[in-house]
């Protein structure tokens, strides 16, 4: 039987929403959920999946990535497309989760990155040795489809439907971009659920390469670090990783490729570990602060072009952050509650984001950046919804 089957199938779509209730997933999403399988829309695309023609393009759009002014391409298929797709990837990555090493921590059932911090912390001479982190550059848009293909063929060998369906859509050269259909190199399509499955595969043998040397290795998605004893093996594990990398079609983002020595730490996956404590990065707090006062500046413009309360734009501010931190989503694995919480064992970082939203929502109320700032108490913060990080943090502690 083919996974394809599955996706027309009632009892596995009832088992996947058993699976979605049970873990951190928006209300909002599980109720969408349910309407979706009860309305049977997961038949709407049979026909077309099955045969692998006329499947709809998916929309190509530009985003700014969370806590950054840096834009991302993504895309997006139909609703009902997309909700198959997310069926299909859940099917996937639970079938072929035995291909992969244990240095692997992306999209995986059970891991996550706790788990990638814990494995690297774990080693007893992590403080005596040389660190090597890079990251691929527009990794999911930038993977060679032919490569990727290729490399499908050998792992899907046991599904010739699933496969098929596969490639069609890698293959498919047209997007829809602001309503027209336009043809363009688009990799794995970052946005698409599936694109996690091959964003595990396609580095899967320069896992493998350093697990079976017994190396101390992590990868998550496009984020790679790897451990050495000297200055002079850390450059031959750096020259192995660059090599794969460029054989694969793939390039560095320069911006965050470094090495360290042990007195340094060093930081992956948005967290540093340093002297014994795991924080988040300095790098991750500087870019969610940099979001942060661009927010409130625009707020602040807002509230002053239409004439409103100060406490109206801090109300705003404090919704779009906690739900940007704090609540969870569809997308919860990377929110900073979920993401950060498990892993850091100190809250240094977060108490300086407390300061200084509060700092910025005193001046969304006071309209001033003068000592008057001050007049607006933290209990008044509270009152507009405003919740602390610090606070957060410990009660999370508590829970488990």
């Amino acid at each position: 039987m083919s996974l394809i089957d599955n996706l027309f199938d009632k009892n596995t779509w009832e088992r996947f929403f058993r699976y979605k209730s049970g873990t951190r997933c928006s209300k909002r999403f599980t109720k969408e959920l349910r309407t979706f399988i009860d309305s049977e829309a997961y038949l709407t695309y049979e026909k077309e999946i099955r045969a692998c023609e006329g499947l709809p393009l998916p929309s190509r759009a530009v985003i700014s990535k969370m806590s950054s002014q840096k834009k991302r391409t993504v895309y997006k298929y139909p609703y009902e497309f997309n909700m198959v797709l997310k069926l299909l990837t859940y099917l996937t990555l639970r079938k072929y989760d035995h291909i992969y090493t244990p240095c692997l921590y992306s999209f995986r059932p059970g891991i996550c990155a706790k788990d990638a911090i814990t494995a690297l912390t774990r080693s007893r001479d992590l403080h005596s040795l040389y660190s090597y982190k890079v990251d691929v550059s527009d990794y999911f848009n930038s993977i060679p489809v032919d490569k990727i293909c290729a490399m499908l063929g050998d792992t899907i060998r046991d599904d010739i439907e699933l496969l098929h369906f596969m490639k069609a859509l890698l293959t498919e050269e047209r997007v829809i971009d602001g309503g027209n259909i336009v043809t363009e190199r688009k990799g794995i399509m970052a946005g698409t659920p599936v694109a996690s499955f091959y964003a595990d595969l396609y580095l899967k043998d320069l896992d493998e390469w350093f697990f079976q040397r017994g190396i101390l290795y992590a990868r998550y998605s496009d984020d790679i670090i790897v451990f050495a004893n000297d200055e002079e093996e850390i450059s031959r594990y750096r020259k192995v990783i660059l090599d794969h990398l460029e054989a694969k079609g793939l390039t560095v983002n320069q911006d965050k490729e470094s090495l360290s020595r042990p007195e340094d730490g060093f930081c992956f996956l948005g967290i540093e570990v340093k002297d014994g404590q795991i924080d988040i990065a300095p790098a991750s707090v500087k870019k969610l602060k940099q979001k942060m006062r661009r927010k409130a500046r625009a707020l602040d413009r807002w509230r002053r072009r239409e004439g409103l309360d100060g406490t109206k734009a801090a109300a705003a501010f404090i919704r779009i952050f906690n739900h940007k931190l704090l609540e969870e989503n569809e997308d919860s694995d990377l929110t900073w509650s979920l993401w950060f919480f498990p892993v850091i064992t100190t809250p240094k970082s977060l108490h300086e984001v407390d300061l200084y939203s509060q700092e910025l929502l005193r001046f969304l109320i006071s309209g001033t950046h003068t000592k008057s700032r001050y007049d607006v108490r933290y209990e008044d913060l509270k009152k507009l919804g405003y919740k602390s990080l610090v606070n957060e943090y410990y009660k999370h502690q508590e829970k488990n």
